[in-house]
């Protein structure tokens, strides 16, 4: 099967009677793999959510023979195709569309979905000890616990300054312009500034994501 991308959407609006919908170009090019299988009636497109990526559900896809289906499993036939929920997925996957990049040089295919994992603090588990100013210790906090995880997705979080107890980041590389890092800096950046430095009273994103030439997410 080739690669699955995960993509995140704002886009909770979805009517959909499907839990997974599939897009019309995307059930074409399904259509085209399946129908290479042996028995292409006997499977179906099973989706199940493995893990959490970043701030997105990490899927798997593949081929499931419909008649070993569990029974809880999600079964819905769309355009001749066959597709599978996993039901530990359902609900996390209630309004999802499977679609195809539409970035050039993007493969495989695309999961828009409107739900969000539980936002993970990166101070969870770990003993860290800041000093100096608030400056000095939301310099430390970057770039000890929250720029490594960032950088996964070639992004960053950078300290632009500090007025009293308030302060201020930007965020570059493929955080500027994504369409998760505003949810990525204020569920997850500013929990953990409060968490590891109390005396911060505000944290404000100052980034101009209109200026992002290569975002994680679109």
């Amino acid at each position: 099967m080739s690669d699955l991308t995960s993509t995140a959407t704002d886009d909770s609006s979805s009517t959909s009677e499907y839990v997974l919908a599939i897009a019309p170009d995307a059930l074409e090019q399904v259509l085209g793999i399946r129908d290479t299988e042996e028995d292409p009636g006997a499977i179906g497109l099973r989706v199940e959510i493995k893990g959490v990526k970043g701030t997105d559900y990490d899927y798997d896809l593949g081929w499931a023979t419909i008649a070993e289906l569990d029974a809880e499993d999600d079964l819905s036939v769309q355009g001749g195709l066959s597709v599978v929920v996993a039901a530990n997925s359902i609900e996390n996957m209630r309004g999802a569309v499977l679609d195809i990049p539409r970035s050039a040089g993007q493969g495989g295919f695309v999961i828009k979905n409107p739900n969000r994992p539980a936002p993970v603090n990166p101070l969870d588990g770990r003993d860290i000890v800041l000093t100096g100013e608030i400056p000095d210790k939301v310099t430390q906090l970057l770039e000890e616990v929250i720029n490594p995880g960032l950088a996964q997705h070639g992004g960053f979080a950078a300290l632009v300054g500090v007025e009293d107890t308030t302060v201020f980041l930007t965020m570059g590389g493929g955080c500027q312009g994504c369409a998760m890092s505003a949810a990525t800096l204020r569920d997850g950046i500013t929990t953990s500034i409060h968490e590891a430095i109390p005396e911060v009273t505000e944290v404000i994103d100052v980034t101009d994501h209109n200026a992002g030439d290569n975002p994680f997410y679109t």
